[in-house]
């Protein structure tokens, strides 16, 4: 309608109500075509700036409105108020915190990796406030649409009940000032040479809407062209109208900018993506965005290109901004001597001009810990003396080797089995992995400790703790906080703490030790923060907040600190690694590397992968990556492989015929144990690998007493409640089925809600005596409740009947099944199954429990 975007044309105006009528008309009358609601030209992306305004500071104003109409209408005529004393920001403040911090949008910035940064800020999601709920979602809001070429990333979604619901923008899409999304096209042009057309490609970009793109005819960028930029084939492959289609090549209007516009930054770092089944794609650049920082990182030799342009948009390495001499350079700055003098508006924030302008300061980060723990470390990588040009890298940032992405390491691989350990997708890897540290992270914890005031008295930091021995405080200054360099363990002191226990009836002991050492003996409890069970590592800093420095802290907190726990995982078994191409695994044994199969020249191979993992899974594109990664390692060079551009068998083949390798890309490889080369050849390689973020070292967890719920008395779930194993439905039909009724008996009550069971039988295990037989369950009691909230009265046929507390047998109810004929058994015997029982013999028993009891009760 070509309407101007200004501001009295955002409400409905008389034209929009005309052209809304028309349009309905001209449907009736088989003129236009009914919206696709999933299609792209009928979708607006709200951006931050817009939700902020719309539901967060509209709202605060209306509030801040509605508070000074009530002041106003307090004050009396005669006053004449300054504005300071009807306006009062605090609504508006709230309002906007109340959005940041509870919207369904907001999420705390993944920041594992400089790829996974910047994934984050490239998300869409359809959820959240004015969108869709997650259940209620289709498989048509999920699925791609065609209008999403070039728009999202059709490969990038998680794997879970957002898939399809949360997306990524694609490489080159921008959004523009209505909210819809653009891509860029080349703009064709025909030539007529006689009674031919020639098209041309032109260097015209022109960005497109998803509907303004259904009128021309658009081919991809794969078609051949030839050195002055013509089109060389008579038909090619186009897109019209949404769908897909072939014709003369005079009829297209536009070409796609690059064969890699489709995807988004993560699927564009996997080499070979065109041979890689989908989810395969996927599980690939997810798990990209999991990989942790490495200590020695490394670019992968098949690149796509695209590494150096992902470090760059995220400016998480220190890049030259002038050419000049380093003149300075160690791991906390460097100093650049600069061939012209700058100033200050040429310089960026973060650096530092002296010397009139003659010298810049770069400063570097080192060791700072990141929000998902990984470490957040930058490496300098020039030194004294070295001439540096405009966008030469100074310093590396994490996973980061010489400006270019390098999330994982380029090992030897094996496609091979060797004794079974590639069983369910389990990686086997060598020992120089672990000694070498090729695979190690470093990962950073802090601890909070809030110093608080009670109602019985402040906390207080100290190192004289109440019952703590003089080795657990062994790491503790005399202030009470854990010296930085320390090495600390699960259940060791960080801060040493102390709060006022409540006032109690005192003995005559407590008296006279009050009269003697007068208040100082007064009753305190531990409260010191402790290092959590199943952590560990080295003190790398201390942070003390304090109130009286006027630091600004909680209500009720004197003073907070923090203390940072670094440590170094190396590779161990348990832990998950993964390819670019979702070739996920664990590590399932650490081979010495004289035991692990090595090549005829004697290169022991680093990580075995097992060949059944590649064929069911259809992602190809790790065996091209191994076998140009291998002719590439021995050429000692690194390509970079665009997305989608084509490469074929042959230049794959030729790379290895240049190196000197098998043609094939295999090789017989020689047993490390025992010197004999193996039956048939093996596809050995280079393949880039990466450490994921779930380590085993974060999941390991083993409980022996610990919470319990309050419900049912069964131990928490979860490592977090210290809890403990589920044993499910399933799990016992196992042991069921084992006939394995004394370990099933234990785990249903002594290991679980057998009260008086498990205190008696973990008494019996701290004396070294015989482990008691089990008593009735807390879980058949509340079953009991329940059958008796639904009116229905629960006695057992042996004349045992559950009572709140115990379970009580009478002898007439045994009387009376004895007469009925039926066999009766003690209520130990019901849940221990040994045998039958004569009726005598179980009245006998039962007449003794009921003696022990009376017992207890006096």
């Amino acid at each position: 309608m070509n309407i101007a975007n200004v501001k009295e044309n955002q409400i409905i105006t008389k034209q929009d109500i005309v052209g809304a009528v028309k349009y309905l008309i001209g449907l009736q009358n088989g003129v236009g075509k009914v919206d696709d609601i999933d299609h792209l030209a009928n979708r607006r992306l709200r951006r931050v700036g817009e939700l902020v305004a719309v539901n967060a500071f509209r709202i605060g104003l209306l509030r801040l409105e509605r508070s000074v109409k009530e002041k106003m209408s307090l004050i009396s005529p005669d006053d004449r108020p300054v504005p300071s004393t009807l306006i009062n920001a605090r609504p508006l403040i709230a309002s906007l915190n109340e959005f940041f911090r509870s919207n369904q949008l907001s999420t705390i910035l993944d920041d594992t990796n400089t790829l996974s940064e910047l994934d984050n800020l490239r998300r869409v999601s359809v959820l959240g406030l004015g969108g869709i709920n997650r259940e209620r979602a289709s498989f048509s809001i999920r699925d791609v649409n065609s209008s999403q070429y070039g728009r999202i990333d059709p490969v990038r979604t998680p794997e879970g009940p957002n898939i399809g619901l949360v997306s990524y923008l694609s490489l080159y899409a921008k959004v523009n000032e209505y909210g819809f999304i653009e891509t860029p096209y080349r703009k064709l042009e025909k030539e007529k040479k006689g009674n031919k057309i020639k098209v041309k490609v032109t260097d015209d970009i022109v960005y497109m809407t998803a509907d303004d793109e259904e009128k021309y005819h658009i081919t991809h960028a794969g078609v051949e062209i030839d050195e002055n930029k013509y089109l060389v084939s008579s038909r090619v492959p186009f897109r019209y109208n949404g769908v897909a289609s072939e014709g003369l090549t005079s009829l297209v209007d536009f070409i796609d900018l690059t064969p890699r516009q489709v995807v988004g930054t993560s699927a564009s770092l996997i080499p070979f993506l065109a041979h890689d089944e989908g989810n395969r794609a996927l599980m690939g650049s997810n798990m990209q965005c999991q990989a942790v920082p490495l200590v020695n990182p490394e670019s992968p030799l098949v690149g796509t290109g695209m590494e150096r342009e992902i470090v760059k948009g995220m400016r998480r390495s220190i890049y030259a901004i002038h050419s000049g001499k380093v003149e300075f350079a160690d791991s906390e700055k460097i100093i650049v001597k600069l061939d012209k003098k700058a100033d200050l508006s040429d310089v960026a924030e973060e650096v530092e001009l002296t010397d009139n302008g003659g010298k810049e300061i770069y400063y570097v980060s080192k060791f700072k810990r990141t929000s998902h723990s990984t470490c957040y470390n930058q490496t300098v990588r020039v030194k004294p003396g070295d001439k540096v040009s405009v966008g030469d890298c100074l310093a590396d940032g994490p996973s980061t080797e010489f400006g270019e992405l390098g999330l994982g390491r380029n090992l030897v691989i094996a496609y091979m089995t060797l004794e079974g350990y590639g069983f369910e997708d389990a990686i086997l890897i060598s020992d120089k992995l672990v000694k070498e540290d090729l695979l190690t992270s470093i990962h950073v914890e802090e601890y909070e400790c809030d110093v608080v005031d009670t109602k019985l008295g402040p906390e207080e930091i100290t190192r004289d703790i109440p019952n703590v021995s003089e080795g657990d405080l062994a790491n503790l200054a005399d202030d009470g906080i854990v010296v930085v360099g320390a090495e600390v363990g699960p259940s060791d002191i960080l801060v040493g703490k102390i709060a006022p226990k409540g006032e109690t009836e005192l003995t005559s002991e407590e008296r006279l030790l009050r009269a003697i050492f007068g208040e100082k003996a007064r009753e305190v409890r531990d409260t010191s923060l402790r290092v959590p069970h199943g952590e560990k590592g080295i003190v790398i800093g201390v942070n003390i907040l304090d109130r009286d420095t006027g630091d600004e802290l909680g209500p009720g907190v004197i003073k907070k600190v923090l203390v940072k726990v670094a440590q170094m995982r190396k590779i161990t078994v348990g832990d998950k690694v993964a390819g670019r191409h979702g070739n996920k695994g664990v590590i399932a044994k650490i081979f010495p590397t004289s035991d692990m199969p090595y090549l005829p020249d004697g290169t022991p191979v680093d990580i075995i992968i097992s060949p059944l993992s590649v064929l069911a899974r259809m992602n190809l594109g790790q065996l091209l990556e191994c076998h140009l990664g291998w002719a590439l390692n021995k050429l000692g060079v690194k390509v970079a492989l665009p997305v989608f551009d084509k490469i074929g068998e042959k230049d794959i083949s030729d790379e290895l015929k240049k190196a000197g390798l098998p043609l094939t890309g295999k090789i017989r490889l020689v047993d490390g144990r025992t010197g004999d080369s193996f039956k048939d050849e093996t596809v050995v390689g280079i393949a880039y690998i990466l450490k994921l973020t779930h380590m085993v070292e974060d999941k390991t967890h083993a409980r022996s007493t610990g919470p319990y719920s309050l419900v049912t008395q069964q131990p928490l779930g979860g490592k977090a409640q210290m809890g403990g194993q589920r044993l499910g439905e399933m799990e016992v039909w196992g042991l069921e089925a084992h006939q394995a009724a004394y370990v099933l008996q234990e785990m249903l009550t002594i290991k679980s809600d057998d009260i008086s069971g498990r205190a008696r039988a973990f008494e019996a295990i701290v004396k070294g005596t015989d482990i008691p037989e089990a008593t009735v369950p807390e879980s058949f009691k509340v079953l009991v409740r329940e059958l008796n909230s639904l009116g229905l009265s629960i006695e057992t046929v042996g004349g045992t009947y559950v009572d709140e507390e115990n379970v009580v047998s009478t002898p007439e109810g045994v009387e009376l099944a004895a007469a009925a004929g039926a066999q009766v058994v003690a209520t130990d015997e019901l849940l221990n199954p040994s045998g039958p029982m004569e009726v005598e013999e179980a009245v006998k028993v039962e007449d003794s429990v009921q003696e022990e009891e009376k017992v207890e009760i006096k």
